[in-house]
């Protein structure tokens, strides 16, 4: 199962691959989170703590490890290997809590910046590796374009969830990721609505999203704020944020997973 969340920044998409994660982990998933924002806040969602986040090295800086890989030397033009071998890294370089693997793959120079650096090239071959490869549920906290996707990638992706909230501007760049995602040929796509307040931000999401599939309407939760403040998950922090996760997670993996293999994990 292959899940990638995006969104307009600041409508709380961490938050919601972050609930997802823990969801599934507990519902006996192995679960290799991926947070490819370069505004990385997926940990946090998670709840790892802050001395096992430091460990967390995204890939993108690993130059050694980039350099050694693909066979690139120091000032030796531009001759590398561009499929390098990654398939150890996952494994190797994630930071681990509650059942969940976690890596960061920080800043990726998208192809057609001019630049396929060393890094660049492990990163994207890594990205295509946990998609094509990995036997596990894999989330990916993504920012709000889709440039992380390259050929042979976006088949793999099982369901795009695109977070919103109730404003024109956050619906009008859902409506352009999911637009872009079609002409990919992503087959699956779904919206949360996130920081919902009042009956007219129900009647608005009503409105915008007829025709679309929502898999999850989230209130405005104060307590999303607070576990912020406390250092922690809001997982850990309210039994009711608990019960909406676990909601979450059946509709999307009713969505995208057949019951025999949903019996298979809960086993």
């Amino acid at each position: 199962m292959k899940i990638a969340v995006t969104g307009k920044g600041g409508v709380g998409k961490s938050t919601v691959a972050g609930m997802l994660a823990r969801a599934l982990s507990e519902d006996g998933w192995k679960v290799l989170a991926i947070d490819a924002d370069p505004d990385a806040n997926l940990a946090s969602a998670i709840g790892v703590p802050a001395e096992r986040f430091a460990e967390l090295v995204p890939i993108s800086a690993m130059k050694e490890l980039a350099m050694e890989r693909t066979g690139a030397t120091p000032g030796g033009g531009s001759f590398f290997i561009l499929n390098p071998k990654v398939d150890d890294i996952p494994d190797r370089f994630a930071v681990e809590h509650e059942g969940i693997k976690l890596l960061a793959m920080g800043t990726i120079e998208h192809a057609g910046a001019g630049c396929v650096c060393p890094e660049h090239a492990l990163v994207r071959t890594l990205m295509h590796h946990v998609l094509t490869r990995r036997h596990e549920a894999v989330l990916l906290d993504m920012e709000a374009g889709l440039e992380h996707f390259g050929r042979g990638t976006v088949e793999a992706v099982d369901l795009l969830v695109i977070v919103i909230e109730p404003g024109m501007r956050s619906v009008s760049t859902g409506a352009q990721i999911e637009r872009l995602a079609t002409e990919l040929g992503i087959k699956r796509i779904g919206y949360v609505a996130n920081k919902i307040s009042s009956a007219e931000d129900e009647a608005f999401i009503a409105e915008q999203m007829t025709g679309r599939d929502v898999l999850l309407i989230a209130p405005f939760d104060r307590e999303i704020q607070l576990a912020d403040q406390a250092g922690m998950s809001c997982y850990d922090r309210s039994e009711t944020f608990r019960a909406r996760a676990r909601n979450f997670a059946r509709e999307v993996t009713r969505r995208v997973v057949s019951q025999e293999e949903i019996i298979h994990v809960s086993r």
